[in-house]
């Protein structure tokens, strides 16, 4: 039997085209079916409605502007109103601060014037007490030897009480009483007399002298006694003198105004001259400015340390007459340290006052 030959498979069958047909088929279909007809016309629109649109749209947008603006300035105006309510709170205390303060100064106020009220009631009893004062010292003025007019109104509160019924002044007239300081010294004790008298150091010297003599009772004896290198009575004729007798303490006073400071300190004549009165003194007033420089003995060096002059010091006080107050009136030497502290002791030990004076005393 004769072979049959094999028949050959391609993809691009009936079937395949058929099924292809159909479905562009149903492309087609669609395509018709869809209306392509372009409406060619033109929609009426209204303008006005368009343009009231757009100016709400704007109005809108103006009105969120707005609104942030006024979110803001809400937000601004809280913020004030706290700070404002913080300041008020501040002011509020402060004003009861303030009124406290006020409350607490009226009542000092009123305390100040009770203060014044009570000065005014003590002012008013003191000045009775002056007025009492002045009337007796006006009283017992007659009881005083010499009158003494200081300046203005001052007074001076000194703790000397010149009292006793022998009364000696005794008064350093040595070189020294010249000025304060060494080199003031010796330049004054090269001037002519008449300056030498007229020193402001001697002059307090004096002063204080007459200012002494002017405390002494009426009922009491004086006798003024000048030292330097040797010692002398400023009244010769006889150891003491009444008080009631002006003439010798006039007498005395011109003595001393022509007297010329000189000399070095002894001491230890001071002591001896006082030793000498009858009857002894029972009240002594020391006016000097420093240790003594020379003893009875005569000097080996011109010069003496300031262990020396203490020596001699305390040498001539053992000699003093017991239970005799010595009052001291120191007006200060520059160089010599240890002379307040040794006149000091002197008057402790004999029951009488020290002074150093301000310089405007007496």
């Amino acid at each position: 039997m004769p072979r049959t030959a094999k028949r050959r498979f391609t993809v691009f069958s009936l079937s395949f085209l058929d099924v292809m047909s159909c479905g562009f088929g149903a492309v087609v279909l669609i395509f018709l079916v869809i209306n392509h007809r372009i409406d060619t016309q033109t929609p009426d629109v209204d303008r006005e409605a368009l343009a009231e649109s757009r100016k709400l749209d704007y109005l809108i947008e103006l009105g969120q502007k707005d609104l942030v603006d006024l979110q803001e300035r809400v937000e601004d105006t809280r913020q004030r109103v706290a700070d404002a309510r913080r300041q008020l709170l501040a002011k509020l205390v402060d004003r009861d601060r303030r009124k406290d303060d006020v409350e607490e100064l009226e009542a000092r106020t009123i305390a100040a014037q009770e203060s014044i009220e009570e000065l005014k009631t003590d002012v008013e009893t003191r000045e009775r007490d002056v007025r009492r004062l002045q009337a007796e010292e006006e009283a017992q003025e007659g009881s005083k030897v010499r009158a003494i007019e200081g300046e203005g109104d001052r007074q001076y509160l000194t703790g000397l009480f010149v009292g006793g019924r022998h009364i000696l002044i005794a008064l350093d007239v040595s070189a020294s009483m010249l000025d304060e300081t060494i080199v003031q010294v010796i330049r004054r004790r090269n001037m002519a007399p008449e300056r030498q008298r007229t020193a402001p150091k001697w002059r307090r010297a004096v002063r204080t002298v007459e200012w002494l003599a002017a405390q002494v009772p009426l009922d009491s004896n004086y006798q003024i006694l000048l030292y330097a290198e040797d010692a002398a009575l400023a009244l010769p004729e006889r150891a003491w003198y009444p008080a009631t007798d002006p003439d010798a303490l006039e007498d005395a006073l011109d003595l001393l105004d022509d007297t010329v400071p000189s000399g070095g300190t002894n001491f230890h004549a001071l002591v001896e001259a006082i030793n000498t009165l009858r009857p002894l003194p029972d009240n002594v007033f020391l006016i000097t400015d420093g240790l003594p420089t020379r003893s009875a003995d005569e000097p080996r060096r011109p010069t003496v340390t300031g262990r020396q002059r203490l020596r001699l010091f305390e040498d001539a006080t053992r000699r003093l007459p017991r239970d005799t107050p010595v009052n001291v009136i120191l007006f200060p030497l520059e160089g010599d340290p240890m002379a307040s502290g040794a006149y000091w002791q002197l008057a402790v030990a004999t029951a009488g006052t020290y002074m150093s004076p301000s310089a405007d005393w007496p």
